[in-house]
This record gives structure tokens, C-alpha cells and sequence, in this order.
């Protein structure tokens, strides 16, 4: 419901879809070190497959470099680009107003910080490798709920 409606939004404001903001987000999080593939599947909790693709996407559009990493010679790091970084803020323009109108105006106040300091507990705590596979397993796609609980807030910088 909320998801679909936040993927209609995108779409109508003629912007890549939400897991293109996901990867976005992480990778300009991540800076100029940029992260490893497995990394970034780790943070986003998408099947390598879905993820290669994503990768592929990204680039070709122009948001994403891949470069050698220093520490593997058969290795890559992807990196945000400029222009990744100025796609991810227009998204993020449409995402927020989305979001709001789906989840936040049917909450209290009072509602919200209680949602945010358990989603918060939910973030902190620490996860196995086994248990990490176990959500990967069941859930293919992008609605773990760490992943979700950052979008109710803009980003820090």
C-alpha cells in the first residue's frame, strides 16, 4: 500500500524506481570509498542477482561507477557519481511528500516517536550472517524493516 503508492509517485515524476534510491542513498552514505557488491547487498537485503542488475542499471543511466578495488585485484567498489547524487536529492524531493501522505499523516505525533524509538531498537540490534540470509530467503525484495524505518526522516549530512 504505502510502498506501491510511494513507486507511483516516482514514476509519475518521471524518476527511477525506489530501489534505485535504496542503493543511491547507501553508496553516497558509503562516500568515495564507495562499497564492495556484497556490501552493499548486505545493507539493502536484495538477492546478489537483483543486485547485479540494479548495479547494471545504475551505471548505464550514469548514477553508479564501478572501480577496481585496491584490495582485490578481481574485486570492485561501486561508486556514487554527481549525477547519482543529484538524481538521489530529486527523489528524494518526491519520496518524502510520498511517504508522509502514506504513513505519517495517519499517525500521532505521539504515535511517531513510539514507531521511531522501536524501529530504532530494530536497527541496533545485531544480526547474525545465518539470520541475514534467513530475511534474505523469505523477503527478495527491499521491505526489511531497516530499510524502511531511515525513509521517514530525510537524510543526514
Amino acid at each position: 500500500m504505502a510502498l506501491g503508492a510511494i513507486e507511483r509517485a516516482l514514476k509519475s515524476a518521471k524518476l527511477p524506481p525506489l530501489a534505485w534510491y535504496d542503493a543511491l542513498l547507501e553508496l553516497e552514505r558509503a562516500g568515495e570509498k564507495g562499497l564492495r557488491p556484497y556490501e552493499l547487498e548486505r545493507e539493502m537485503l536484495l538477492a546478489q542477482y537483483n543486485l547485479s542488475r540494479l548495479i547494471d542499471r545504475t551505471e548505464r543511466a550514469g548514477y553508479v561507477e564501478r572501480r577496481p578495488c585496491d584490495d582485490d585485484g578481481r574485486g570492485q567498489v561501486v561508486v556514487i557519481t554527481a549525477a547519482g547524487r543529484e538524481i538521489r536529492k530529486r527523489m528524494w524531493a518526491v519520496y518524502q511528500p510520498a511517504i508522509q501522505r502514506a504513513v505519517g499523516d495517519h499517525l500521532s505525533a505521539a504515535q511517531i516517536r513510539t514507531l521511531d524509538a522501536l524501529l530504532g531498537k530494530l536497527i541496533a540490534m545485531p544480526t547474525t550472517q545465518g539470520a541475514a540470509k534467513g530475511v534474505r530467503a523469505r523477503n527478495q525484495t527491499r521491505t526489511h524493516p531497516r530499510r524502511r524505518v531511515r525513509k521517514l526522516t530525510p537524510p543526514s549530512y
